[in-house]
């Protein structure tokens, strides 16, 4: 057999197209779109090992901004599913973990060509419909970060493949880089195409197999991620797909003795939740699981007396109301000071009053419809709320309709006390409490910022705007371990594979950073090996003469 060291093609950032009017892109995005909404309704089967399994129990996909219409259903499953899908990922273990790494890394890298390429709009447009998505956010999102995610995982498995110990005279030290023993359950979001290919995948690429389990409301788009990941050829039972309810598929796979690994993206209380059950558990397993989490935010954005106006009002903007807040890095609080307050929210009322809202298939929407009917009524329970209270006003949107999707408008909520229950609880929606905070005193900017630092459980992402570079000093310096992506002048959203590495800590997670070698490094388990090439033939050693 051939040996050789191999070199995984530098990585490079997959180039965000713009979808300009009467580009080509725009076109052929717009004409899968159509295909896909106008095709017969799709079943999507559960992928267990060789078999594509569909049962009785259908559930409908809607998109979220047309619940009237049905793409197709997905097959619930039951326990003895899940049990299937370990089944057939244990199976597949001894021939995925034996493969040479380079081989592994070989079909991840075709998936992202993949993606990049001929499956570039069919991702895009069935994130589209499936998750109401934009045009642009279902780029950055589908296309280009899930194949950056694909691409820069390979180069950073061959990184780790390389570091090795030192060696002294006579020994050869040698370092292995094992695939975790048993099988890794992934949990996925709906928010992000990208989130939900690359837990399964990060896990498979280094070895491991995989029971996935993605969002009932990202099936549509889960699908064509299998359809890529079979294409690529993947083998079968490495990352095997279920969709059942969540309670049953944890009742056998945390009390399964091959449970390895939990890679999971989703809400704290679920996370917290699921970290109780593995612990109690723990004598059950032939090791300890590895447990990997990015679960809730409340993003902050703090502006400085110095900061530009208009600088704050587009980050606030895009950072709270991109693919309408639903992003666990969505800007949520806001500390403005009053003396730059009027100028601030005269021109995000502005502003906010020319962004339309509807269908993604309207290019020009730049806010789309919330996720689904739960999702709905929670926001606006948010809003009303706001409505009533005496120590708060809606100083923009506030409207919302569900009779065709679930459209809630783009919000902002003025407050004077940093307690206010929307300043403080996370939402998941588009909606943005600001705080104006008196900043006649000298210490005000200090005191605000820790109140920045004490009101939140989270820390997942913050951002800072200001002309003042002392100023920027201080609140990184008293910010430290409020946010894992901290921001200088810019929203606190788009974090950039390989650039911006992300995962936060406190309430928002384990903080492993997806989008690094960090994460990669969670999902093996390494054994040294040490080989003396002359052993010593006598007990004795000099200090017995």
């Amino acid at each position: 057999m051939a040996h050789g060291t191999f070199n995984v093609p530098y990585p490079i950032n997959e180039p965000v197209l713009s979808y300009a009017p009467g580009s080509p892109e725009r076109e052929a995005l717009h004409l899968t779109y159509r295909t896909m909404y106008n095709q017969a309704p799709i079943v999507v089967p559960m992928y267990l090992g060789a078999e594509r399994v569909t049962t009785q129990d259908k559930r409908p996909m809607t998109p979220p901004h047309e619940h009237g219409k049905v793409l197709g259903h997905f097959s619930y499953g039951t326990a003895e599913h899940v049990t299937q899908a370990i089944d057939a990922a244990l199976a597949a273990r001894p021939a995925w973990s034996s493969l040479a790494w380079e081989h592994r890394a070989a079909v991840f890298l075709k998936a992202a060509d993949l993606i990049a390429g001929p499956y570039r709009s069919k991702i895009n447009a069935a994130t589209m419909l499936s998750q109401s998505k934009n045009c642009f956010q279902a780029e950055i999102d589908a296309a280009c970060e899930f194949a950056d995610f694909l691409r820069f995982n390979a180069y950073y498995a061959q990184e780790i493949h390389a570091q090795q110990p030192e060696s002294s005279d006579g020994i050869w030290n040698r370092l292995e880089y094992r695939p975790l023993e048993g099988f890794v359950f992934a949990v996925t979001p709906f928010n992000f195409t990208a989130i939900s290919g690359n837990l399964p995948a990060v896990a498979a690429l280094m070895g491991n197999v995989v029971v996935w389990k993605p969002s009932d409301t990202q099936v549509y788009s889960a699908q064509v991620i299998m359809e890529i990941f079979q294409e690529a050829g993947l083998p079968d039972g490495v990352i095997n797909m279920i969709t059942c309810d969540g309670p049953v598929a944890g009742d056998v796979v945390f009390k399964h003795r091959d449970f390895a690994g939990l890679h999971f993206t989703g809400s704290t209380g679920v996370f917290r939740h699921l970290w109780k059950t593995i612990g109690e558990n723990l004598e059950l397993y032939r090791s300890y699981p590895r447990i990997v989490g990015e679960t809730g935010g409340k993003d902050f954005v703090v502006a400085h007396p110095s900061a530009n106006a208009s600088a704050v009002v587009t980050g606030l903007i895009r950072g709270a109301f991109e693919f309408q807040g639903q992003k666990c890095s969505a800007a949520s609080r806001a500390y403005v000071p009053a003396s730059l307050w009027p100028a601030v929210k005269a021109e995000m009322v502005a502003e906010l009053a020319t962004l339309k809202m509807g269908s993604p298939e309207d290019f020009g929407n730049f806010i789309n419809a919330v996720i689904d009917r739960r999702a709905f009524d929670k926001i606006k329970g948010y809003i009303d709320f706001a409505k009533n209270a005496s120590d708060a006003e809606v100083v923009s949107g506030g409207g919302s309709d569900d009779s065709v999707g679930y459209f809630i408008e783009p919000t902002v909520i003025e407050t004077r006390n940093p307690q206010f229950k929307s300043m403080v609880e996370e939402i998941f929606g588009p909606v943005l409490t600001v705080y104006v905070y008196d900043d006649s005193t000298e210490d005000a900017f200090e005191s605000v910022l820790d109140l920045v630092d004490s009101t939140s459980e989270y820390a997942l992402t913050g951002a800072i705007f200001a002309q003042d570079r002392y100023a920027l000093d201080l609140a990184s310096k008293k910010l430290e371990n409020a946010a894992g992506n901290f921001y200088l002048n810019d929203k606190p959203t788009g974090a950039v594979v390989g650039q911006q590495p992300f995962a936060g800590a406190r309430g928002s997670g384990t903080n492993d950073k997806a989008g690094s070698y960090l994460n990669l490094l969670r999902w093996v388990s390494p054994r040294t090996i040490k080989e003396t090439l002359v052993s010593p033939t006598d007990y004795r050693y000099p200090f017995l003469g």
